[in-house]
């Protein structure tokens, strides 16, 4: 392979002041997207990566592949909303999946909105979709350029509905944002920013996201009529999410300060605040007035409010919290096993999903907490759970490293042994999972701790130190990566004899909060420790070699990826980065940056500095060091992660 050849990047040094520490950067001039200097280095850039793909003599063959492999049909759990059943179908090939209804889960489906068709170039994409409780309207979010903004859409889900052609509202400058309707369909409460003012397109600003606030949207009005019912012009940086509870009694306003797993939750009992009349700020009940722990709604049983909590349980359990008495009482406890999810079902039960050792367990329970049985899985994860109170049936999918997805149906009209079944079965031509093989193993970090990995491969992979190795990590946020089917993953594996391997880091919510904490802030390096110390274990097993190493994350995954190539760039061969955080000592400054800062710590705080310095990765690149192969990769609308 020849050289590349690299544009110049032009290096203009400044001097920028942390406390009484002076650090000097090179690349400031980068940090403006629209700016036309910037956009002439990107297509430059862009130009070396793509002259090299157009010229790889096997790129077709792998392209043709890999649409041969992602060619089948692809279904989401249904949901009941109103008379109708949903689901979203994406026939093989299609850019977006596309929203499906039905009269009943055997009738004729149509198509609902199909985002295929929202714009020309393929750019805009469907986001959140939201029913009102009749299921006679429906609120949805669209995205532009993969941007993080949104609009919210409304139409009614029967064309010949008389109110249908008045609905032709468009409600802007959403982001992060939940919809929750009243029971009575005539409007719904969502949260939005102020607008900006911008000259380039919507997604390519840094500006840092402040001041959201909960509004209420009548039907049938314009934007600008929308009542403002709750801000905390204070706090600028805090964010809202907003619910309406099952029965439609309640409004509930939960607020979080950042990404950390705490959040305070407010109520409002609706027919107190005569919404037909509502002309300004609500007045809420206080449940829950600190941040000490999470507090996710479930439902409720008369003035017994029921939440899924970390309060005093890193693993979580689910409580009940009397709106009266403010009397707490345990209804399951925090057991060995992380409680991943719980949901309401047929009025009395509660679906509740375990993650035992990065796998998930599915368990019925009565809603006193009472245990009713356990529904089989096999080793992998449940991808998604379509279930409400009212519903005497809930849907299921499970899909895993090598199964591409079951949907399972549980009926309670049917007798206790056949309240389980398939619903629906995913297959893909040519694929057989008989020729490949999974494994778990736990190995041991650099402080000892014993680091859970999945690695998959061909049943007749030889363990000659010869294999090339994909490896996967993210190691934040308390998120858990679980077991997913991928065949992208698989034609790696079965067409170029590769194994793919995933890394459960710490930083990650794979056995709780307690995990999750020993990976933050102060103790970030352990996430990197432990993502090195996985390469080092593939290759003392024969697995493979630190040259045939090639590490991926993204996002936070980019971040990690980023930070062991600067400390240990001989473990790999080849590193991919997607969306990285970069730059450690700026990220909170722009858009929602700010609230990572639960996660990284601030580099405004000196304490902070001190180990956001030593490992931030544009500030730890060494000259003549002899780095990995090494591809970085972003987007010009990804207005997430900006450095």
């Amino acid at each position: 392979m020849s050289k590349f050849t690299y544009p110049s990047t032009k290096s203009t040094p400044v001097k920028e002041k942390y406390g009484d520490v002076e650090v000097e950067t090179h690349f400031n001039w980068l940090e403006n997207p629209s700016d036309t200097e910037v956009e002439a280095w990107v297509k430059a850039q862009n130009k070396v990566f793509y002259d090299y793909l157009e010229n790889n003599k096997d790129r077709e063959k792998i392209k043709q592949r890999m649409t041969d492999m992602y060619n089948y049909a692809k279904y989401s759990v249904p949901f009941k909303r109103g008379d109708n059943y949903y689901f979203y179908k994406n026939d093989g090939l299609q850019n977006q999946s596309v929203l499906y209804v039905q009269k009943s889960l055997d009738g004729e489906a149509h198509v609902f909105i199909d985002p295929n068709t929202f714009s020309e170039d393929g750019t805009k994409s469907l986001g959140q979709v939201s029913f009102s409780e009749t299921g006679k309207y429906v609120a949805y979010n669209v995205s532009t350029s993969g941007s993080d903004w949104q609009i919210i859409e409304i139409k009614a889900t029967n064309k010949d509905d008389p109110r249908a052609k008045d609905l032709n509202e468009k409600l802007e400058w959403i982001k992060f944002s939940s919809t929750a309707w009243t029971h009575d369909d005539v409007g719904f409460f969502y949260c939005r920013y102020p607008s900006l003012s911008v000259t380039s397109s919507l997604g390519t600003e840094v500006n840092a996201n402040k001041h959201q606030k909960v509004y209420y949207h009548r039907l049938g009005t314009p934007q600008s009529q929308d009542i403002l019912i709750y801000e905390t012009p204070e706090e600028p940086d805090w964010l809202f999410g907003v619910e309406v509870s099952d029965d439609g009694k309640y409004f509930f306003l939960t607020i979080y300060k950042d990404c950390d797993p705490v959040n305070k939750f407010y109520y409002t009992v609706l027919s107190d605040v005569h919404l037909d009349q509502l002309k300004g700020l609500i007045p809420v009940n206080k449940l829950i007035d600190t941040f000490e722990a999470e507090y996710s709604y479930i439902t409720h049983d008369k003035n017994n409010i029921i939440f899924k909590t970390n309060l005093k349980s890193p693993k979580y359990k689910v409580i009940s919290l009397n709106i009266e008495t403010k009397e707490r009482k345990d209804i399951i406890p925090e057991g060995p096993n992380v409680l991943s999810y719980t949901s309401c079902v047929n009025h009395n039960y509660l679906i509740v999903c375990f993650m035992e050792n990065v796998v998930d367990v599915i368990q019925l329970h009565s809603l006193d907490g009472s245990f009713i049985k356990k529904i089989p899985l096999n080793l992998g994860s449940v991808a998604s759970i379509s279930s409400r109170k009212q519903d005497d049936m809930f849907f299921y999918k499970f899909v895993s490293f090598l199964e591409p997805g079951t949907i399972y149906r549980y009926d309670f009209n049917m007798a206790e042994e056949s309240r389980l079944s398939v619903f629906r079965q995913t297959e893909i031509k040519g694929f057989d999972a008989s020729k490949f093989q999974v494994k778990q193993v736990f190995y041991p970090s650099k402080d000892g701790t014993k680091i859970p990995m999945f690695i998959v491969s061909k049943t007749d992979l030889k363990l000659d130190g010869n294999n090339p190795v994909l490896l996967y990590g993210y190691g934040g946020f308390n998120y858990a990566l679980q077991p997913y089917f991928s065949t992208f993953k698989l034609i790696w594996m079965q067409n170029l004899n590769g194994i793919y391997a995933i890394a459960n880091i710490r930083g990650g919510g794979e056995f709780g909060e307690d995990w999750h904490k020993a990976g933050v802030k102060e103790k970030k390096q352990n996430v990197f420790d432990d993502f090195c110390a996985a390469a080092e274990y593939l290759a003392a097993e024969k697995y493979t070699n630190p040259k045939k190493i090639c590490i991926n994350g993204d996002s936070n995954g980019g971040l990690l990826v980023g930070a062991c190539i600067n400390q240990r760039p001989e473990l790999f061969g080849c590193a991919v980065a997607g969306v990285g955080v970069m730059d450690m000592l700026k990220f909170h400054k722009y858009t929602i940056g700010a609230a990572w800062c639960s996660d990284f710590g601030c580099a405004d705080n000196p304490e902070d500095f001190k180990y956001l310095i030593k490992y931030s990765p544009v500030h730890n690149v060494k000259k003549g060091k002899p780095y990995p192969a090494v591809l970085l990769n972003t987007a010009d609308h990804d207005d997430r992660v900006i450095l």
